[in-house]
């Protein structure tokens, strides 16, 4: 049987590998407790860490000891009710407790077991098994993008390339090389001073010193070989690759109208800030376009769409007539993967839904990989719920959840983005 001891040494990150044995361990866990924290979690703080409570009894680890094997006699106390064979009735009581009565000094309980999750940790449990539906990776004619690789070495280049590790073990084979000869040379010669003095020759004689010069000058040119050389340097060598590449606009479209009181607005924010942090997480190339509408649809930054305060009625074609003219202007469909967000409380002015329900089908849909629309609103739909139904039944790419309160945005939001079968 093979031993195997690692004494590695341990850095300054030594229990990082135990750490990640523990959250794959008790993800389940620590994904409900993620789950639980961005519905109670303000806007502004959604994407900090969090303090994770996990029950004893899930940490509780299998032991195994040595059994009560072989024939044993024992006494036990005996009863006046019972006689062997007898058959003992379940008690009543099933062992539930009825909560009542006073405190005990007596019994203990288990407590939580506390784990901090850093923020990306936490931000890793929370997006999770999500992505972008249909997201397809497109040859740009002319626009080809290019990936560095690895290549080797090479003799030239840039200082911060260069391989200390394989430029020293250059120059040890380059002494090693050089300096064979001369040790070899060295060795005979010590050969013969040996012959010649076994011999009884003096050691003043003419022979034995030119011979103990000839090993002087040797050795000094042994000496003078350099410990690196400029042909010792190897730099590392990168080549760009072409490859495919994946671009996508995400557009955000929200409505802030007189109808969607703060507390809706702030639900609507809720949604598109987990969109806005799993676009930026988990997709470096991808551009995204923040509208706002009442009765007028504006483009905005991210600052305001998300923090700035405005009211007025309510007209969402505005909104997709905005989006329309900026695609078409901004993003070529068969170069960019094309994704849009709205989330409005339903209400629109009644004549309005007909052209909302037009404008999709007829003008965006078309453009579009994926178009999810999140209603916030506790009470009957409106016209615009119906006439997007209208649009979802004509097109497969187009998704539509309800909302109703804080505890609905994240699972509403793993719905919409959940990662697709193969």
């Amino acid at each position: 049987m093979s031993n195997f001891i690692d004494r590695r040494l341990n850095g300054r990150n030594k229990s990082a590998v135990n750490r990640q044995r523990f959250l794959k361990r008790y993800k389940t866990q620590l994904k409900r407790s993620v789950a639980d924290a961005v519905n109670r979690r303000s806007i502004t703080d959604i994407d900090s860490g969090e303090k994770v409570g996990i029950p004893s009894r899930d940490i509780s680890e299998p032991v195994f000891h040595h059994g009560k094997g072989g024939v044993r006699d024992l006494v036990h106390p005996g009863n006046k009710d019972f006689q062997k064979g007898d058959r003992l009735r379940r008690p009543e009581s099933g062992g539930e407790g009825s909560g009542q009565g006073k405190a005990s000094k007596d019994g203990q309980g288990d407590d939580d077991f506390v784990f901090e999750l850093s923020r990306e940790e936490f931000m890793d449990l929370l997006f999770e098994d999500l992505e972008l539906p249909h997201l397809v990776r497109n040859q740009l004619i002319g626009t080809t993008e290019f990936k560095s690789i690895r290549a080797g070495y090479a003799t030239v280049g840039p200082p911060s390339n260069i391989d200390v590790v394989r430029s020293l073990k250059g120059a040890i084979a380059r002494r090693t090389a050089i300096g064979a000869p001369l040790r070899a040379r060295i060795r005979e010669l010590e050969s013969e001073i040996a012959t010649l003095l076994a011999a009884g020759v003096a050691e003043d004689d003419p022979q034995l010193c030119a011979l103990r010069e000839e090993i002087d000058r040797l050795k000094t040119r042994i000496a003078a070989l350099p410990f690196i050389d400029t042909f010792d340097l190897r730099y590392q060598s990168f080549v760009k690759q072409p490859e495919p590449t994946s671009k996508a606009v995400m557009v955000c479209i929200m409505d802030v109208s007189g109808s969607m009181d703060q507390a809706r607005k702030n639900l609507a924010k809720r949604f598109f800030i987990l969109l806005y942090l799993f676009l930026k997480r988990n997709y470096d190339k991808i551009e995204v376009v923040f509208i706002r509408h009442h009765t007028i649809a504006q483009e905005v930054d991210e600052q305001e769409f998300f923090y700035s305060r405005e009211t007025g009625g309510t007209v969402v074609s505005s909104a997709l007539n905005l989006a329309d003219e900026i695609l078409r202007a901004r993003y070529d469909p068969s170069v960019w993967n094309i994704y849009a967000a709205q989330a409005s409380d339903g209400d629109n002015w009644d004549s309005d839904s007909g052209v909302c329900r037009d404008l999709l089908i007829d003008r965006l849909m078309p453009l579009m990989r994926y178009y999810a629309y999140v209603e916030i609103t506790p009470r009957q739909h409106q016209s615009l719920w119906y006439a997007y139904q209208e649009v979802m039944a004509a097109y497969s790419h187009f998704a539509m959840q309800e909302i109703d309160g804080a505890d609905d945005i994240f699972p509403v939001f793993r719905e919409l983005f959940k990662r697709q079968e193969a």
